[in-house]
């Protein structure tokens, strides 16, 4: 993902009504389903809690949202791809 215009920002609201500001890292698709990988805009990097929110994207009345990815084995699998593709763009770099 090309950082030339710098960060995308994206704010959410989670199922209490909590708005949250998430920075994008980066979209992938897999297994024919569209995946983002987040963290949080206002988090310390050197939190030992920080981490990458993985997200799916699902389309409902016809528009885009952003949903809580519950299977496991699911997020697993998306977790180690994105990070495989994150590593490769390093290395590439």
């Amino acid at each position: 993902m090309s950082e030339e215009f710098g960060p995308d920002f994206v704010s959410v609201t989670d199922d209490e009504g909590n708005e949250f500001e998430l920075e994008h890292l980066g979209t992938l698709e897999y297994n024919g389903q569209e995946y983002m990988a987040f963290v949080p805009a206002d988090m310390d990097e050197d939190d030992e809690d920080f981490g990458l929110i993985l997200l799916k994207v699902i389309e409902q009345d016809g528009e885009q949202l952003l949903a809580d990815i519950d299977d496991e084995q699911e997020l697993d699998a998306v977790y180690q791809h994105f990070m495989e593709e994150l590593f490769e763009e390093e290395e590439d770099g």
